[in-house]
């Protein structure tokens, strides 16, 4: 799957659900969203399931049915958060993260020297 195809599948499936039903999203709406899914990576990684050991996710068989769980699983939420929103918006995200991959492997050591 391209970069391309996970932003049009992410935003396609968001619009099918209703996601989008009404008046657009806010870009503060869509932080908020995807700021709770890597609140809930750190969840997962503060509060490690022995079953995500290998992998990084397991199945979950809970109330809901078979259902995909732990960090790995919070940080796809994240990047299919961030798919649907640059859909919405129409952006070429392969092209822009590309051109900043290239910018960050001319960058200096640590940016220069921080520290984080």
């Amino acid at each position: 799957m391209t970069i391309k195809e996970l932003i049009y599948d992410a935003h396609k499936t968001a619009v099918l659900k209703g996601w989008w039903q009404g008046k657009a999203r806010s870009p503060l709406d869509i932080a908020a969203l995807i700021h709770s899914e890597i609140s809930e990576f750190v969840e997962c990684v503060r509060k490690p399931d022995p079953k995500d050991k290998d992998h990084g996710w397991h199945i979950d068989l809970g109330s809901e049915g078979p259902t995909p769980v732990g960090p790995a699983v919070e940080l796809a939420d994240a990047i299919i958060r961030i798919a649907d929103y640059c859909g919405a918006m129409g952006w070429d995200m392969e092209h822009i993260v590309y051109a900043k991959m290239q910018y960050n492997a001319e960058r200096p050591h640590r940016h220069g020297g921080k520290a984080y």
